[in-house]
């Protein structure tokens, strides 16, 4: 696949969705870190980190099924409580992938709407907006706590409701096969990242419209330059 292949026309979209994790904020590894810490804290197998990462996008109860399987459901408290000990100092060390603010900006600015499907909870989410300042060109986020997990739809349904806008006019920018499976599922097109939590090999799977390297090739695709 060509990695800069246009969105083709340039322009016929109206709103653009992003994933968070690893498409916006460079939380890749710090997650990855968080999960191995705390299931070796819950005297659990620690999964490796490749299966650390393939779970990030997913909802907690459907990730906790990957990377803890013995765990019983109503241990899922304390597992959970366990990565926010690891993870909120790693909060504050993550930033923005260089240049996806930018993107960001300009699609705002040029009258597109934006909207934010994320598996982080809506407290979560809440507090990387507020921090990033990112939340004020987005017109509706929806998270794991409102909807199913992904690849379920519900999400994407969600903000198609919620803009009135429909999937032949939505592209979906994420950086795993979850996020490129939902697509899929509510019928927009997608756009694979590979700089997140999966390879491109994988991502090809789910059929993107393209794969980007990084926000620079992303802008080109989305005809901003």
């Amino acid at each position: 696949m060509n990695s800069a292949a246009k969105v083709p026309p340039a322009g016929s979209y109206k709103l653009v969705v992003f994933d968070w994790d690893g498409t916006i904020l460079d939380t890749t590894a710090a997650i990855a870190i968080s999960i191995q810490y705390a299931a070796e804290k819950m005297g659990l197998p620690v999964p490796s980190a490749t299966k650390a990462r393939s779970v990030i996008g997913l909802g907690w109860r459907d990730a906790m099924k990957i990377i803890a399987p013995t765990c019983p459901e109503e241990e899922f408290p304390q597992f959970g409580a366990y990565y926010v000990e690891r993870y909120r100092p790693e909060e504050g060390k993550v930033h923005l992938f260089p240049g996806i603010e930018n993107v960001i900006r300009t699609l705002h600015e040029r009258g597109v709407t934006l909207a934010i499907a994320t598996g982080k909870s809506r407290r979560g989410l809440n507090r990387v907006l507020e921090a990033t300042g990112l939340g004020k060109y987005f017109t509706d986020t929806e998270t794991a706590d409102e909807n199913p997990s992904k690849p379920d739809p519900g999400m994407l349904e969600a903000i198609g409701i919620a803009t009135g806008i429909e999937p032949a006019d939505t592209i979906m920018v994420g950086d795993t096969t979850h996020d490129l499976g939902m697509a899929n599922a509510w019928g927009c097109r997608s756009i694979g990242m590979t700089y997140g939590a999966m390879t491109a090999e994988m991502l090809e799977a789910e059929k993107p419209v393209a794969l980007c390297r990084d926000a620079e090739e992303l802008a080109r695709v989305l005809g901003l330059h």
